[in-house]
């Protein structure tokens, strides 16, 4: 079944999903960048936007192969079809993809330690565990990732989101999640402070014992990370690199770049940078109005913005959440950074019942929905990244909320 997915993290919105591409002509700034796609080099690791693993037919996915091991030893297991998200921070693999036992972190007293991660889309929830995580040639020694799924209870505390569970393949539609995004960590100094009723804290961390498990603060260093961050070089942000699209196809193969101005393959070209808030998000205005909360997330598979009272754009009436307009609608809106960059953005909008008649394809360039706000915003999801070369700058002493550029 062909579905809307988003996996921006929901912690993103806290603070401050899953569904089914651009071409050169639908998606584009006021700049000129160089569009190559790097085939090889140690720093490389293809990418393919297909149908997913077997059975699920996901829509306008990016997957990655990842390798993980027992930390410092040869004992390894590379997992396919682990989707490529530059909306959430963190590794997060099926426990039901994983054939060896990694290391389980454990709270000072001993109990194991268990993750709730909010998508927009649904909620993750499986022990934190430690591996190294190899990518190409690159490598994460001892980094703490999610392992979806567990014979723990779920708590009460994770089922207040109001999200429903994604922790089989069925559900998540992937083995994994490859998160790559703006920040060096999956919640970063929220999940640090103390915990109460007046407390900051989202309480996505917990311990386990065998009574039940409750809330738990959890160090920037303990939490789950983004992998790219734990490179020994080429650490700061990577680049999703694909093709046109045109029309529907069943698959298209491109190039996920790691790092940034760090090798003869990974310059920034001519690209715009455009820097996020600390939200992680930049301003996208479109017929007049501005949007605060808009961002660039390859976990998302169309371009997902405001809804039909403010577009004018007819939803489906069978596909929920996609748009069905009588014929193809060309948007153009304006991206601005909190640096003050600003570039014109147009793209298309098809009918979602026209583009999924063809079973047979699953990578659409034109494939659009409504944002499922609050707030009003712009989604631009993996549509946004074909025919053009699309950098996540991780946060640094330069980009403190890290920064897009293309």
């Amino acid at each position: 079944m062909k579905a809307r997915m988003s996996l921006l993290a929901f912690t993103t919105v806290l603070a401050c999903a899953f569904s089914v591409g651009c071409g050169g002509g639908s998606s584009g700034s006021s700049t000129s960048q160089s569009h190559t796609i790097a085939s090889s080099g140690a720093n490389v690791a293809p990418i393919a936007v297909n149908s997913g693993a077997p059975g699920i037919g996901y829509v306008n996915g990016a997957f990655a192969s990842v390798t993980v091991c027992v930390p410092g030893t040869s004992n390894c297991q590379s997992i396919d079809d682990v989707l490529v998200d530059t909306g959430s921070s963190g590794l997060r693999i099926l426990s039901s993809a994983l054939t060896i036992a990694l290391t389980q972190q454990n709270a000072s007293d001993g109990n194991p330690v268990v993750e709730c991660f909010p998508f927009v889309s649904g909620y993750t929830w499986g022990p934190v565990e430690t591996a190294d995580v190899e990518i190409a040639s690159e490598k994460a020694s001892s980094a703490p990732i999610q392992v979806i799924g567990t014979t723990a209870t779920v708590p009460s505390g994770c089922l207040s989101f109001g999200l429903t569970s994604s922790d089989t393949l069925d559900t998540l539609g992937a083995n994994g999640i490859l998160g790559i995004g703006l920040f060096a960590q999956d919640c970063g100094s929220a999940c640090g402070l103390p915990l109460g009723s007046n407390s900051q804290n989202p309480g996505l961390y917990y311990e386990c014992p065998s009574s039940g498990c409750v809330e738990l603060v959890e160090s920037t260093a303990q939490q789950v990370l983004n992998p790219v961050t734990l490179f020994t070089k080429d650490n700061n942000g990577v680049i999703i690199e694909l093709p046109a699209v045109s029309g529907g196809e069943p698959s298209v193969n491109g190039s996920l770049v790691f790092g940034i101005g760090t090798e003869s393959n990974n310059a920034l070209s001519g690209a715009t940078v455009y820097t996020a808030d600390a939200e992680g998000n930049f301003t996208t205005t479109y017929n007049g109005t501005a949007y605060s909360s808009s961002f660039i997330d390859s976990g998302s598979n169309g371009y997902f913005f405001l809804d039909s009272s403010i577009t004018g754009i007819a939803e489906c009436t069978d596909q929920q959440g996609f748009y069905c307009p009588s014929s193809t609608t060309n948007v153009s809106a304006t991206n601005q950074g909190a640096n003050g960059a600003t570039g014109t953005v147009n793209f298309s909008v098809a009918n979602t019942d026209t583009l999924f008649a063809n079973s047979a394809d699953f990578v659409y360039e034109n494939l659009g929905g409504e944002f499922s706000g609050p707030p009003a915003a712009f989604d631009f999801g993996l549509p946004f990244f074909f025919g053009q070369n699309v950098f996540t700058g991780v946060q640094s002493t330069t980009y403190a909320n890290g920064y897009w550029a293309y």
